[in-house]
């Protein structure tokens, strides 16, 4: 009997285990119930965004005396965020579309979008 309950035990937590690694997975992805982003994209996208833009855009977004715009009020439209992230913009900001992944942009959108000035 105690051998029986120990695999079913063993048997429980190992589903367990698989079942949180794999909502893991899929909640970097995802948005909410109102369609904002997860924190966790937010974050991510921080990162992303002081590792690979801020030296352009600055750390706060902006980036005063030079030709890179305000990004506290960049338009609401993220398929033109998308667009100019992947495939660069009239030869001041390069494409990075080789170098960060979908999920990537996605989550610099999300930090992005949730540092707009009303």
């Amino acid at each position: 009997m105690l051998r029986e309950v120990s695999h079913r035990t063993v048997a429980s937590l190992a589903t367990a285990a698989v079942l949180t690694v794999a909502l893991a997975a899929t909640v970097r992805a995802a948005d909410d119930a109102t369609g904002n982003p997860l924190q966790a994209q937010i974050d991510h996208g921080k990162s992303t965004y002081a590792e690979k833009c801020s030296h352009c855009h600055g750390p706060n977004l902006m980036n005063s005396g030079t030709i890179t715009p305000d990004l506290r009020v960049f338009p609401d439209d993220k398929t033109r965020f998308v667009t100019t992230v992947k495939n660069g913009k009239n030869n001041k900001m390069p494409p990075w579309g080789d170098i960060l992944s979908d999920d990537q942009i996605g989550d610099l959108w999300a930090f992005i979008s949730s540092r707009r000035k009303p």
